[in-house]
C-alpha cells in the first residue's frame, strides 16, 4: 500500500497542479486584473479545475494512508473499522477511476465547455422527433453531471420535434466528453406517427464544438458582421416572441451564419451568437491549418444509412450499440434517459488505444 501511495504521490508531482495553482493565484493579485471580465472569469475556470483536481489527489493519499494504518484493526474483527475501511476502499477506487478517465482529456480543449448542434436527417417527422429524444438525453446527461445546459436556438418541425437545434453545455470538461457523441445516430422503431403501426429508421447528426476561451485570440472584424434582428418563434413567452429579441450574424468571408434566440435580450443573444460565432472561425482555422476536423467536430458524413456511429434499436428487440467500439446497452430506457457514460468512456479508452 505504501508503494502505491508513493506511487500516486509521484504522479501528483508531475501534474504540477499546486504550481500552476499558485502561478494563478499570482496572476489573479496582479493590479487591474479584474479590469478585464472576460479575462478574470477565464483565469478562475481555469483556477475552479486545479483546485478540484488537487482535491481530489489530496482526498485519494488521506484515504490510502488510513486504509494502510487502520487495516490491521480491522484484521482484529473490529466491525466499525471494517465498515469504515470498507467505505474508503469504495471511496479510493471511484476516486482512482475519476482520475484515470480524466487522464484521457488529453486534447487542448477537452477542458473546455461544449457547444453542440443536432441536426435531422433522413426520415421526415420521424428524424425530427429522433432529434427532441437525442436532445432530452443530452440535457439528462447535463443534469447529471451538474453541468448547466441552454438551449440557444432551435428550428421547430412540421408535426414533431426539431429541424435541428443547438445548445451550449457549460462544465469542465463538458467537451472532452461530449466529442464521443460527434457523428451519425441512427434510430429504429415503431413510428408513432405511422397509422399502419411499421418500424420505422430515422438519423440524426450530432455536432460538437469547443468554447474557446477568452484568452485565445479571435480575431471578428465587426464590419464583416451582418446582423439581422428579429422576433424569436417557439415557445419562450409573449416578450421573447413580441419584440425583435432574436439575433442573427452572417459572418461575410467565411459565410458561416449563427443565429440566437432563446433570451428576451436582443444584447444577450448577440453575445451568445457571438460565443458560437468565435468557436466556428475557431473551429474553421485549425481545420484549415492541421486538417483536425474530426477531433472537434467528427467526421462530417451525410446523415443516413452507412454512416451512423450508433444505433438505437428499440423494435423488435431492444438494444442501443456503438459501431465504433462495439459496447452495447439493452437499458434503452436509461441510456435515453441520459446515462450514457459507459459509451463516452469504451469511446475515450478506445481513442487513446488508437
Amino acid at each position: 500500500m505504501r508503494a502505491k501511495v508513493e506511487e500516486l504521490s509521484q504522479v501528483f508531482k508531475t501534474v504540477q497542479l499546486k504550481g500552476e495553482l499558485e502561478s494563478l493565484d499570482q496572476v489573479t493579485s496582479q493590479p487591474g486584473f479584474w479590469n478585464d471580465p472576460s479575462r478574470a472569469a477565464s483565469v478562475q475556470k481555469r483556477r475552479s479545475q486545479c483546485e478540484e483536481m488537487l482535491n481530489l489527489f489530496k482526498q485519494l493519499f488521506s484515504d490510502l494512508n488510513d486504509i494502510q494504518e487502520f487495516a490491521p484493526l480491522a484484521g482484529e474483527g473490529d466491525k466499525d473499522i471494517e465498515k469504515e475501511l470498507q467505505h474508503k476502499l469504495d471511496r479510493v477506487r471511484k476516486t482512482t477511476e475519476e482520475l484515470e478517465f480524466r487522464r484521457m482529456f488529453s486534447g487542448e480543449l477537452d477542458r473546455s465547455s461544449a457547444i453542440m448542434t443536432i441536426n435531422s436527417g433522413a426520415g421526415g417527422t420521424e428524424a425530427q422527433d429522433w432529434v427532441s429524444i437525442l436532445l432530452r438525453m443530452y440535457l439528462r446527461w447535463a443534469e447529471k453531471k451538474s453541468f448547466k445546459a441552454t438551449i440557444v436556438d432551435s428550428l421547430s418541425g412540421e408535426a414533431a420535434g426539431f429541424k435541428n437545434v443547438t445548445i451550449t453545455i457549460e462544465g469542465a470538461y463538458a467537451y472532452g466528453y461530449l466529442k464521443a457523441e460527434a457523428g451519425i445516430h441512427r434510430l429504429v422503431r415503431i413510428s408513432p406517427f405511422d397509422a399502419n403501426a411499421r418500424r420505422h429508421t430515422s438519423f440524426a447528426s450530432v455536432m460538437l464544438l469547443p468554447e474557446v476561451e477568452d484568452d485565445i485570440e479571435i480575431e471578428i472584424d465587426e464590419t464583416d458582421l451582418r446582423i439581422d434582428t428579429f422576433r424569436s418563434s417557439g415557445a419562450g413567452g409573449q416578450h421573447v416572441n413580441k419584440t425583435d429579441s432574436a439575433v442573427r450574424l452572417t459572418h461575410m468571408s467565411s459565410g458561416i451564419v449563427v443565429t440566437c434566440q432563446n433570451e428576451r435580450s436582443q444584447h444577450k443573444n448577440k453575445a451568445s451568437a457571438m460565443k458560437i460565432l468565435r468557436a466556428r472561425l475557431y473551429e474553421k482555422e485549425r481545420e484549415e491549418k492541421n486538417k483536425e476536423r474530426e477531433k472537434l467536430q467528427g467526421e462530417k458524413k451525410e446523415i443516413g444509412f452507412g454512416s451512423q456511429i450508433r444505433s438505437y434499436t428499440l423494435q423488435p428487440y431492444q438494444l442501443i450499440k456503438d459501431h465504433r467500439t462495439d459496447f452495447e446497452m439493452g437499458n434503452v430506457g436509461a441510456v435515453l434517459d441520459g446515462e450514457i457514460d459507459g459509451f463516452i468512456r469504451s469511446y475515450l479508452l478506445y481513442k487513446s488505444a488508437v
